[in-house]
This record gives structure tokens, C-alpha cells and sequence, in this order.
């Protein structure tokens, strides 16, 4: 049974790929949606840079993002919240 390794704070997703976010360059990427509505992220190749690909999160629900390190996260809502995470054994 995997666990999760908590490596990073807590944010607010942001709502502008301008302003995406890489969770302090993490590779994998824990999102929880605490709005009961689903919600849009998107992963950037940079802040502004080209997009990689989305995904729509259901509402009240916790997704695992895996991604490159240089990648970032913007979210439909700040109410998309993100962790730089790890797994251990």
C-alpha cells in the first residue's frame, strides 16, 4: 500500500495560466477539489507556455497529477487546492 510523502504547503490553485503554478517544481502533485461542483485543471508546458493537457476534477474529490518538473497547474477555480507530494513504500 502506497502512502503520501507530504513535500510541500497546501496553495490555491490559480485561475490564469499567466500565474500557473509548478508546486515548487514537483513531479507529482496532489489536488483536491473542495468545491461539491467539478472543476477544470490545466497543466502548461510554463507559466503562460502552451498547454499540455486538462482534466475535469469531480467536486469534493482528491486526484494524484503526475508531471514534469518544469510544468504547471492552473485551475478553473482557486477552490482546486495543490501539494507537492511523494510516495513512500
Amino acid at each position: 500500500m502506497a502512502r503520501t510523502l507530504l513535500l510541500g504547503a497546501q496553495e490555491d490553485c490559480t485561475i490564469l495560466t499567466g500565474t500557473a503554478k509548478s508546486f515548487t517544481e514537483a513531479t507529482v502533485v496532489r489536488l483536491f477539489n473542495s468545491n461539491s461542483n467539478p472543476q477544470l485543471v490545466t497543466v502548461v508546458e510554463t507559466q503562460g507556455g502552451s498547454v499540455i493537457g486538462s482534466m475535469t476534477i469531480p467536486g469534493n474529490t482528491v486526484e494524484f497529477l503526475e508531471k514534469r518538473a518544469s510544468h504547471c497547474i492552473f485551475a478553473a477555480s482557486t477552490d482546486v487546492k495543490g501539494s507537492k507530494v511523494g510516495f513512500t513504500g
